[in-house]
């Protein structure tokens, strides 16, 4: 490959990894949008707690379905951000393929969504591997 993936390419790559989330998860997907953009904000990073915004590949924003009641109104649907020269960068230095990557990444937000910390996913991630 002589280019970088662009915009489209990544988002494509979430589009599918999406695709793969099984039953009954899936049924709990509807409304996520995903965005692309090459680099968190400075505002996100500092929420964060973040420096370097090569550290950040993707984000989740939203109330977690955990969180969610028939009291909560107003809110906008939940977003998954992938920061797309961060993703390049992984890529390129570990040389794991792409969609890989990027399907890891998207899995990982899609467990904010349900609630799950950074902490219980990688215990989910260390018992499964």
């Amino acid at each position: 490959m002589t280019k970088a993936p662009g915009s489209d390419a990544l988002h494509a790559l979430a589009q599918a990894a999406f695709q793969r989330i099984p039953p009954p998860f899936a049924a709990h997907l509807d409304g996520i949008t995903i965005r692309i953009e090459e680099f968190a904000d400075d505002e996100t990073l500092a929420a964060l707690g973040i420096e370097d915004p090569w550290e950040l590949t993707g984000l989740y924003h939203g109330r977690p379905m955990d969180e969610e009641s028939i009291w909560s109104s107003g809110d906008l649907p939940p977003v998954i951000t992938l920061y797309r020269q961060p993703l390049l960068a992984e890529w390129c230095e570990t040389g794991v393929r792409l969609a890989d990557l990027v399907t890891h990444v998207v899995i990982h937000e899609v467990g904010h969504h349900f609630g799950l910390s950074d902490e219980a996913m990688h215990a989910l991630e260390r018992q499964a591997g």
